[in-house]
């Protein structure tokens, strides 16, 4: 199958598996019975279950899971790094931190205010491991930016953790939150942070190109008239963007930005610019079945970001053993 018609598949099947997460919860309802909630609306009971409960975690599960998809597939990318995650390189636990902080300050007002503060949080942890990861005579190699990952992201969750202990208020606001949680989102909140998922998702793809011979490393793009300065901060703000928002959505979600891009890889074996749209699209289809699959067969609701460490967990360990290791450092 060509890429076109493979990529229409599978955004098909996305719209199949939202379709099945809106049938599913403690109410089962009939696809029928969905479809004519989204088509009609209405003040039933089902109507208002749909609109307001299930549509609103369905799309946000959508955004979250193509973000952190297309944030990881872009720093493999940029970083030479097999193993770059938001999640790894502590990119989430920087967004994660900034909006414990705002809430903590009795700053936030609900998701839509932790939009800014986890940008920030997340473009400042960005930095912050570049720069400890390309510190030193060796330069960045892919196993020092992954420990520098590592490293800053094990400090900002510890920080977290104690303004958490000391703030009980805090603590009740995000006990779900913090390990990765699409339940209780609301409209109001997918309004507030998808357009800026949305703007980085569209800049992402148009930077394709210039990305792509960033990856090249320093010497080469340099060489091809790149300016390394500006591309690597356009980066930085759209990962800043993707992550960030995807955890003011979601909590710190962990896994898909490692996840998605080796199955892309592995399936199409092809540049940056040809995997970025069907990470996006598989990002996507990942997250709504680690959010729907356990209220589907076991009727609970796990946190998503639980369910992704269960399945992330195993499959880092193999990125990390054996000869992949010894191509790290």
């Amino acid at each position: 199958m060509t890429r076109l018609p493979a990529l229409l598949a599978l955004t098909l099947g996305v719209g199949l598996l939202a379709l099945w997460a809106l049938t599913v919860g403690s109410a089962d309802l009939p696809v029928s019975r969905v479809i004519e909630a989204l088509w009609q609306g209405g003040e039933a009971r089902e109507d208002l279950l749909v609109l307001t409960v299930r549509l609103p975690r369905v799309l946000a599960a959508i955004a979250v899971g193509a973000a952190l998809a297309a944030a990881g597939t872009m720093l493999q990318a940029v970083t030479r790094n097999p193993l770059a995650d938001p999640g790894i390189l502590g990119v989430n636990a920087g967004a994660a931190f900034a909006v414990v902080l705002l809430l903590a300050l009795d700053l936030a007002g609900g998701r839509g205010s932790y939009v800014w503060a986890a940008f920030i949080g997340a473009g400042a942890a960005v930095v912050l491991v570049h720069t400890l990861g390309m510190a030193g005579q060796r330069g960045g190699t892919p196993l020092r930016i992954t420990l520098a990952g590592v490293i800053v992201g094990s400090f900002l969750m510890s920080v977290t953790s104690a303004l958490l202990i000391f703030d009980a208020g805090t603590l009740d606001a995000v006990r779900i939150w913090t390990v990765g949680s699409l339940a209780g989102i609301r409209m109001q909140d997918v309004v507030a942070v998808m357009p800026w998922i949305g703007l980085a998702l569209v800049a992402a793809m148009l930077s394709r190109g210039a990305v792509e011979v960033l990856a090249m490393g320093e010497d080469i793009a340099s060489g091809l008239g790149l300016n390394l300065t500006l591309w690597w901060r356009l980066t930085v703000v759209m990962v800043a963007l993707l992550a960030g928002g995807a955890v003011a959505l979601a909590g710190p979600v962990g896994f898909v930005g490692l996840i998605v891009p080796h199955a892309i890889r592995l399936v199409w074996g092809a540049g940056y610019g040809a995997r970025l749209p069907f990470a996006m699209v598989t990002g996507a289809a990942v997250l709504l079945i680690a959010d729907t699959l356990p209220r589907a067969v076991w009727d609970r609701d796990v946190p998503v970001g639980v369910a992704l460490a269960v399945l992330g967990a195993p499959v880092f360990i193999w990125l990390a053993q054996g000869k992949r290791a010894g191509r790290l450092a």
